[in-house]
């Protein structure tokens, strides 16, 4: 199961007290943005195996959303961040590196 600590209200949470919201870090086009730059946002998602980047909302806690550090295919947590930055937090990325050696950063 994958647990989850909340960054505003500090509680490690089950998956199931948690909702999901897709990748994070994404650059968003709105209005005066091309099509296909739209078409883009939308539906252009990574999907890795290894290290992501995610949105997740405390649904039945705090209610606020925050980011992730994870690797999709062992569910080892690296960390959790508050939704208001721009990038991971320089300690999660010293913990993949540690972790990861091989992998390439934050893109």
């Amino acid at each position: 199961m994958l647990l989850l600590t909340c960054p505003y209200c500090g509680v490690e949470a089950e998956e199931t007290e948690l909702a999901p919201g897709g990748e994070a870090h994404l650059k968003r086009f709105g209005p005066g943005s091309s099509d296909d730059q739209f078409e883009a946002y939308l539906f252009a998602r990574k999907n890795p195996k290894g290290v992501h980047f995610e949105r997740w909302r405390h649904a039945y806690g705090c209610g606020k959303w925050f980011l992730a550090a994870r690797c999709t295919a062992t569910l080892e947590v690296f960390g959790t961040y508050p939704a208001q930055t721009s990038g991971p937090p320089d300690d999660i990325i010293a913990r993949i590196k540690a972790r990861r050696p091989d992998w390439k950063g934050f893109a």
